[in-house]
């Protein structure tokens, strides 16, 4: 297992950053000091200075095309660049003019101006979204269009006619004389039995071909 090892890696950003901002928080202080705002409001200058300065970075990160943005930016870039350059020897601290001294005391007003505006502009959005209109568009009616160009429906084809059911058959012709010989065997096996001759004993009797039995047994009536 790895142990850490707990040492802290510089940054050279971070390093640089510092000691700018140590030295023009230095240089604010000096100048505000020599004009007269001297205790603890020549130390709330740098302050004032360094707020308006982020806060108008911010507002730039967010709408770049923002002048207000832009016109705050500058003034706190250049009030932190005045007090670096005036503090290296090309001003008399100890002899500040007159309109220096007005600058400085007036600067807390004009920082609190700058960062209210700051804070309480709207952001522009600069992809706004199209505002949908309150009256609805118009709406155009539908029209029915018939086509006389387009091909006619396919009707169903035609089925043809089912062929008709085929007829009974014909039943035999009996002859008279074979109708009377049945019913004289039909009339003396009623007279023997008592009861009507069956028409399978009669075919029996007869010995002709099953249409012919049937139709005479039809004729006479016989189960």
């Amino acid at each position: 297992m790895t142990r850490p090892t707990g040492r802290l890696r510089p940054d050279a950003i971070l390093v640089q950053a510092v000691i700018a901002g140590a030295l023009s928080f230095a240089h604010l202080h000096d100048l505000a000091d020599a004009a007269g705002q001297s205790g603890w409001k020549a130390w709330a200058y740098p302050i004032s200075v360094d707020l308006l300065l982020v806060a108008a970075w911010r507002r730039l990160r967010s709408a770049r095309r923002d002048r207000s943005a832009w016109t705050w930016f500058v003034i706190a870039l250049g009030a932190s660049l005045g007090a670096n350059i005036a503090t290296a020897g090309l001003l008399d601290l100890h002899h500040v003019p007159a309109w220096l001294r007005i600058l400085v005391a007036g600067w807390p007003a004009l920082a609190f101006l700058g960062g209210t505006l700051l804070v309480h502009s709207p952001t522009t959005n600069p992809n706004p979204a199209p505002v949908e209109s309150a009256t609805p568009e118009p709406v155009a009616p539908e029209v029915e269009v018939h086509r006389t160009d387009e091909p006619a429906p396919e009707s169903a084809p035609e089925l043809p006619p089912p062929p008709p059911a085929p007829a009974p058959p014909a039943a035999p012709v009996v002859p008279a004389a074979l109708l009377d010989h049945a019913r004289k065997l039909a009339a003396a096996h009623h007279a023997s039995t008592g009861s009507p001759m069956p028409a399978d004993a009669l075919a029996a009797r007869l010995g002709l071909p099953g249409e012919m039995t049937r139709a005479i047994a039809t004729q006479l009536q016989l189960a």
